[in-house]
């Protein structure tokens, strides 16, 4: 077996935390929240890879 594939990585998160994660690279990346609650986030994919994430959000009256 390749030495790499060998080769394990482990993060931990809080499972009570409501949150989204992104992993890229061997990195834990948070994403952000819709900064007044209401929203989405679409992330977005080139090659098989998360690239960016771009957020939005709706402003209730």
């Amino acid at each position: 077996m390749n030495k790499t594939l060998e080769r394990k990585m482990i993060a931990e998160i809080d499972l009570h935390e409501n949150a989204v994660y992104v992993v890229s690279g061997g990195r834990l990346i948070p994403i952000e929240n819709p900064p007044l609650g209401y929203g989405k986030q679409e992330i977005c994919w080139q090659n098989g890879k998360p690239t960016h994430s771009e957020i939005k959000y709706t402003k209730k009256f």
